[in-house]
This record gives C-alpha cells, sequence and structure tokens, in this order.
C-alpha cells in the first residue's frame, strides 16, 4: 500500500464488510489497515479475501516484522518501469533511424497514418506498453470486475484504445508515464518509512545497568525495567528516560526539546532518551519502559500524523471516477446506438467511437498537471526550497497560518556573546580573559562562545590552572597567580558575593531573554557576561513579508524558557509565542491551529520538531542546519537555510496553482470541442490524435513557464 489511491479502493471494498469506512484507519508509511473497536467482528480469513478481491494482497500485522512482499513489490515495480522506458527510447530509436530525414522522423510526434511502421518499432513500443502496465493492468481488471471504474481502468483503456488505431508510440509513451508515477509514488513513501526507522538511532541499543553491589554491566535496552538503575558516561546518549540519582552535568536536550543551550542536570533532575550527557557521568533511575520512551512517542506521533494525512484523494482520482465510465459507455454507445437504431454503416460509427476514445486519452489532462509541477519543483531547487512532490507544491498557497520554531529558524541557533559588562574597576579585556582561561578546556557550548568572542577581540590568554568543575554550579581556576571563580547568578547568591549592582545587571540582562554568566575573585565579582542565541537580521523583514503574502497568523513554539522567547517574540513582530513546549505540547498546539485555520504550516530543524512537521498541512525543514529526521518527515526543505524562501515559497505556490489551472480548463476544452465534432462526423482519428498531441504540447510550454519563477 503506496497511496491514498489504494487507500479509497480498500474503503469501498471492505468498508460494508466491517460496518462502515469510518472503522477503517490507515497507516501508509507501514503499510497497515487497522480495524475500530467498533468494528463489526469479522474473520482474517474474509477481510484477506476482501483485500485480493481488490487486486492487492494483505497478511496479518505483527510488530517488527519486515514486509519482504512490498519491498520486493517496489522492486520489481521499479524494474519493469525501466524497462518500459528502455522500450520507448528503442522504439524512438528505431524510427529516427529508418526515416529518410529527420522531418519525416518528426512525424512520430503526430502519426502513422500516412505509412506503415516498421515490425521493430512495433514490437518495441508493444513491450514497453505491456511492461509500463504490468501492475496497472491487475488493478484495472480488478476495478472492471467489480463494476467501480477507476484511474487504472482508464490508462488500460486508452492504451488499448491507442493501439487500435496503430498509434503504438502513444500506447507505450502513456504506459511508461503512469507506470513511472506509481513508482515514484512508492519511492516517497519509502523514503519516508526510512526516515522514522532512522529516528530509532538516536538511542542507544544497549544500556550500563547498575548492580546491587555497586559494579555494572551491559544489556538490551528493552531489557531495562522502570525503576532500574543505569549508568551515563559523559558524552554519551541517554538511552531511556528518568531520573538522576546521583551526579550532575550539562545535558544537550536539543534533539527532544530543542532548547538552545545544555540544560544542567543534577539529583533529581527528569532526562529524555536520545539527549546527550555533557561532561559528567550520571546515574539515571528508568522511569518509562523502552517503548514509552519521549522519543518512542516522537516516534508513533510521525507515523500517525502521516497516516491520518493519507487517505486524501487528488482531484484527478475523483475526476476519474466520473469521467472513465462516462467516456466508455459514451463510446459504446456511439458504436452500437446509431447502426441499431438508425442503420448507420457499422465501421463508420466504430471509426467514430475510437475517435471519441482516441481524444478521451487524458494526455494533455494528466501531463497537464504533472508538467506544471516538475517545472515549478525544478524552479524551487534553483531557488534553494527543496520540495518533495507535487502533492505539496500547491500547498504554500493555502496556508493561513505558519508555526516557526525559534532555534535555528528564528535565531542562528548557535550561542554568542552580545554583552560584557565589567565591574568593581575592571574592564572588559581582562574580564574576558579571565572567563576565556577558564573555559579554555571546556567543550561546553556556552564556553565556546565566549572563547570564539575573546579571539575574534584578539585578547590573550593561557589556560587557567587547577581548574575544579563545580557541579551544576560553574568552576574555579588559577589565573595569573590569582584564583577566580565563573558561574551563574545563582551561583553568586551561594557565595554570598551578590550586591545591588549584580543583581540590577543580571536581572535586566536575564529579562531580556539572555544567559548570565558570571567571573569573580575571593574579593568581589569581577563582572557580567551576556550570553545569547541571536536572532537572525532578517527575522522581523521576513515576517511582515509573511503576513503581506497571505498568513492571518505567524506563532512560535519553542522548547525554550518562556522570557527568552517572549523576548525575541516582541522584537520579530511575531503574533503569538508559546514556550518551554516538548513535543508533544508542539503537535497540540499544531492541532489547534488547525482547527481554527485549517491550513497550517510548521518550519523547524530538530528531531523534536518532526511530530510537528509531520502533523502540520505542511511541514517545513530548515536544509542546511537541520536535522536527518527534521528533513526527511517535512515536505519541504529549505536547503540554503535561508528562511527569506518561505514569502518566495506562498507567492511560487500561487503562480503554480494559476498556471495548472489554465492548463486543465484548456485539457478540457479540447475535449470537449472534440466530442461535439465527434457526433457531427467532423472528426477524424488524424484530427482527434493532432489536436491531443498539440495540447499536450500547449500544456507543456505554458508549465514551462515556471521555470523562470527564481526570484
Amino acid at each position: 500500500m503506496d497511496c491514498a489511491e489504494e487507500v479509497a479502493v480498500l474503503k469501498r471494498a471492505l468498508g460494508g464488510l466491517v460496518g462502515g469506512e469510518d472503522n477503517l484507519a490507515f497507516d501508509v508509511l507501514n503499510g497497515r489497515m487497522m480495524l475500530a473497536d467498533a468494528a463489526k467482528h469479522v474473520s482474517d480469513d474474509a477481510i484477506m479475501k476482501a483485500v485480493a478481491d481488490t487486486g492487492m494482497g494483505a497478511t496479518p500485522w505483527q510488530k517488527g516484522a519486515r514486509d519482504q512482499g512490498t519491498d520486493n513489490h517496489r522492486r520489481q515495480q521499479v524494474i519493469f518501469t525501466a524497462l518500459s522506458g528502455a522500450f520507448v527510447a528503442i522504439g524512438i530509436a528505431i524510427h529516427l533511424y529508418l526515416s529518410a530525414d529527420i522531418l519525416t522522423g518528426l512525424k512520430l510526434l503526430v502519426s502513422h497514418d500516412a505509412e506503415v511502421m516498421p515490425f521493430p518499432e512495433i514490437a518495441a513500443y508493444v513491450a514497453a506498453a505491456l511492461l509500463g502496465a504490468r501492475f496497472v493492468v491487475i488493478k484495472a481488471w480488478y476495478a472492471a470486475k467489480n463494476l467501480r471504474p477507476d484511474i487504472n481502468l482508464l490508462m488500460i483503456v486508452a492504451v488499448i484504445g491507442a493501439a487500435a488505431i496503430g498509434e503504438w508510440f502513444e500506447a507505450a509513451t502513456v504506459s511508461f508515464l503512469f507506470a513511472l508515477s506509481l513508482a515514484l509514488e512508492g519511492w516517497s513513501v519509502g523514503r519516508a518509512r526510512r526516515a522514522i526507522a532512522a529516528l530509532l538511532n538516536l538511542a542507544p541499543p544497549t544500556v550500563r545497568k547498575l548492580l546491587p553491589d555497586g559494579s555494572d554491566v551491559e544489556v538490551p535496552v528493552a531489557d531495562l525495567k522502570p525503576g532500574a538503575h543505569f549508568i551515563v558516561p559523559g558524552g554519551e546518549r541517554i538511552a531511556l528516560d528518568g531520573r538522576v540519582i546521583d551526579g550532575s552535568s550539562a545535558v544537550n536536550q536539543a534533539p527532544i526539546t530543542g532548547e538552545s543551550v545544555p540544560v544542567e542536570k543534577s539529583s533529581g533532575s527528569e532526562v529524555y532518551a536520545g539527549t546527550i550527557n555533557g561532561d559528567g557521568t550520571l546515574t539515571v533511575e528508568a522511569t518509562k519502559a523502552v517503548e514509552d520512551s519521549t522519543l518512542a512517542r516522537i516516534i508513533r506521533m510521525v507515523e500517525e500524523a502521516h497516516a491520518r494525512r493519507a487517505p486524501t484523494e487528488q482531484w484527478v482520482e475523483k475526476f476519474a471516477r466520473i469521467y472513465t465510465p462516462v467516456v466508455m459507455v459514451l463510446a459504446l454507445l456511439v458504436f452500437v446506438v446509431p447502426p441499431l437504431l438508425f442503420g448507420g454503416l457499422w465501421v463508420d460509427w466504430l471509426y467514430r467511437s475510437l475517435v471519441l476514445l482516441v481524444i478521451a486519452c487524458p494526455c494533455a489532462l494528466v501531463i497537464s498537471t504533472p508538467v506544471s509541477i516538475v517545472a515549478s519543483l525544478a524552479a524551487s531547487a534553483r531557488a534553494g526550497v527543496l520540495v518533495k512532490g507535487g502533492a505539496y507544491i500547491e500547498l504554500p498557497a493555502r496556508l493561513k497560518a505558519l508555526a516557526l520554531d525559534k532555534t535555528g529558524t528564528i535565531t542562528r541557533g548557535e550561542p554568542v556573546v552580545v554583552r560584557v559588562v565589567p565591574l568593581n574597576g575592571h574592564t572588559e579585556d581582562q574580564l574576558l580573559a579571565r572567563a576565556a582561561a577558564l573555559e579554555a578546556r571546556s567543550t561546553h557550548p556556552l564556553a565556546r562562545a565566549v572563547i570564539r568572542y575573546a579571539q575574534e577581540k584578539t585578547i590573550a590568554f593561557t589556560p587557567a590552572e587547577d581548574v575544579e568543575v563545580l557541579k551544576g554550579r560553574g568552576l574555579t581556576g588559577l589565573f595569573e597567580g590569582e584564583r577566580f571563580w565563573l558561574g551563574s547568578h545563582r551561583y553568586v547568591v551561594e557565595r554570598d558575593q551578590d550586591t545591588p549592582e549584580t543583581v540590577a545587571a543580571a536581572e535586566a540582562l536575564e529579562a531580556d531573554g539572555k544567559t548570565v554568566l558570571v567571573v569573580g575573585n575571593e574579593r568581589h565579582v569581577c563582572g557580567l557576561i551576556a550570553v545569547a542565541d541571536t536572532i537572525r537580521p532578517e527575522a522581523k523583514a521576513i515576517v511582515a513579508e509573511l503576513h503581506r503574502a497571505g498568513i492571518a497568523r505567524v506563532v512560535m513554539l519553542t522548547g525554550d524558557n518562556r522570557v527568552t522567547a517572549e523576548a525575541i517574540a516582541r522584537e520579530v513582530g511575531i503574533d503569538e509565542v508559546h514556550a518551554e513546549l516538548l513535543p508533544e505540547d508542539k503537535v497540540r498546539e499544531i492541532d489547534r491551529l488547525v482547527a481554527t485555520y485549517t491550513y497550517v504550516g510548521m518550519v523547524g530543524d530538530g528531531v523534536n520538531d518532526a511530530p510537528a512537521l509531520a502533523r502540520a498541512s505542511m511541514g517545513i525543514a530548515m536544509g542546511a542546519i537541520g536535522s536527518d529526521a527534521a528533513i526527511e518527515t517535512a515536505d519541504v526543505a529549505l536547503m540554503t537555510d535561508d528562511v527569506s524562501r518561505l514569502p518566495w515559497l506562498i507567492r511560487h505556490a500561487s503562480r503554480t496553482l494559476g498556471v495548472i489551472r489554465q492548463n486543465t480548463i484548456f485539457s478540457l476544452g479540447v475535449k470537449a470541442v472534440f466530442f461535439v465534432l465527434t457526433f457531427a462526423g467532423m472528426a477524424s482519428l488524424w484530427g482527434a490524435i493532432a489536436a491531443d498531441v498539440g495540447a499536450s504540447l500547449l500544456v507543456v510550454v505554458n508549465a514551462l513557464r515556471l521555470l523562470n519563477a527564481r526570484t
């Protein structure tokens, strides 16, 4: 099961069996069909037989079992599609080789009515048509058998109709292009499946379980039960959600919560699976089993969000439900009614019915949307915007609300020194030299920010001696023969060295959303260094441009602290801000926005954003700095890390929608004209084929205008 079309077929086939289509749920990513508790009791055998009657197959679901059948089907689909395309190319090559000149060869684009097509060329096109129709014909057969015409049956009828009048090239290309679209759809679903599997690699497969005698042993994560104790050495990933019972360290929680700087953890602190321990060693009591961890919930939320979106049907499929049976019945009536009722010539009306079938071949209609989308996708890629398929290229034009993650999206995602406040007669250079000396051997992001700033200011310093890390508070060391300390404002209070001047300066900086590092010695506080994740300089202008592009509500969703988030939101012009959010909180906020605005976009860059990206109407990932999971889960990736591409993407989507509407109206208009001419006896096979090819060429030319939409 790869697409919404198959979901629709299964709903129609099994809805009555289980008491209604609402009792069926589908997880396209994992190829699962689920029955609701309210469904009628039906045996597995009855369900598998009903599925088999659609041309598909089913087996009872087993957790953890790899679906080899799906993988084999996809591989075969790719092989048959590639072979079909190869035979189309061989047929073209044979035709051009046997043609007297290039102009004669170009007749291939119109018709072979004026001359007999060489047998080798026919053989190549027949092979291409058969190979391309390998998987389509099965679904078409069951659609005809069950009297439920669909796009598959229409494609097969179009191929047979083209072959019946000798248009072998058209039969081959229609078959190949439709097979290619099915293969690409299956490939995109496969990539999404692999993205979810990659999330599992965030947590280690084994954990160091602490034994009662104080020793530890490495065991599989799945074997560790809630209440058990395990050890997390410095630099390693935490395997399970838990509570720290011993030790202190700074933990990088960005993969789960999105916080821009590591969070100090000590006894009693909560930690999450998939986060990265800093320098210290932690002893943790597991509070959840591996299948209930925050990371496991993220994976489930991504799956569920995709599953909720999967059943949406494309317009072409809905149109084909009416168009296909109407055209087929109409062609049959054109063939039999006039000879039977009015004494018309059978040969004459057979010819007219074939003309009707040829003009009904939805080449221009089918091509109109894909070519527009391909051109639009190409223009997007050249503009640094990776849009993952045509299903998402038009969505930005419908967005009414846009949720933005803070870190890495509105801000740069990297802490930097933004202010230095010397106190008690010290200079800025002295303060930075002491701080850099104390932090010289630390890998903490805040420490690296201080060192980088000191180097940019060309301040000379040597690493401090006798450096001692004060777990969860700061550090001390000897610099130029004197002992200095560095820590948070809370540590200053602990040392009883706080003064009204220090309090006022620290509170002012923290109220502005900055992290404060304080440097001092045994006598007094030397000064304060403010570190913050700086706002992208273009962020304010981009938010204003988003509003002009039609976004009614711009919302910030972040795992960072509320003070920092609100300060940034005020400066940038964000309409609404929600801070201190876990991944499930972000999904909840997206659900709330969807209920109000229907079409909601989400922009993020971390693993913690993946569920919200999947749940939103459109997920947009920061491609240059984003995590693999966010990029794979999102529908769009900004590969150049340029947030200004967001307003461009919305305008580009509007242009694409306009071209698609033009092409669709034109394609259907040409068919309507030839339907009338066919009944009037004024249409010929040559004219029908020329009109179909001409319409196809015109919609392609119109669509290619989108290639210039790069700015």
